[in-house]
């Protein structure tokens, strides 16, 4: 296997593949509006240090995004493509998207894990993520 390399998403380049990978995965990612152009444009503007993929060979397979308001961070749509799940490059992506996050003064960040996907929940436990009492609240406003 080649080796894979951590980098930072570029738009445009990125994006097609990006999308592919999202909606190869069966559970656990949905795409949707968020995930245009025009709301990934957005995204880079605020940190796009954040949102890193890996690739193989100039193939994209695997993406991790994270946020940060100045105060909290939130991690989502960690994928990795399926011949490279158990290899260690979803764990990759995770510590690499904490240490930047620790790295801009993160001290606490969320994830969002949807109930169908027990096996994302057992990765996350086996990272030291855990659970909170209350269940989050959500509200589109477009």
């Amino acid at each position: 296997m080649s080796e894979i390399r951590l980098r930072a998403f570029r738009y445009p380049d990125d994006y097609d593949g990006t999308l592919r990978l999202w909606k190869s995965i069966d559970k656990g990612i949905r795409v949707g509006a968020s995930d245009a152009p025009v709301e990934i444009k957005k995204k880079l503007q605020r940190d796009p240090d954040l949102f890193l993929v890996a690739e193989v060979d100039g193939q994209l397979v695997g993406t991790v995004i994270g946020g940060f308001d100045g105060r909290r961070g939130l991690i989502y749509h960690l994928a990795v493509a399926t011949a490279y799940r158990r290899s260690g490059l979803g764990s990759r992506l995770m510590n690499e998207v904490e240490g930047r996050l620790r790295d801009k003064g993160c001290l606490r960040c969320y994830l969002l894990v949807r109930p169908d996907n027990p096996e994302a929940v057992g990765f996350y436990e086996q990272q030291g993520w855990s659970t909170l009492d209350d269940l989050p609240f959500v509200k589109d406003l477009a």
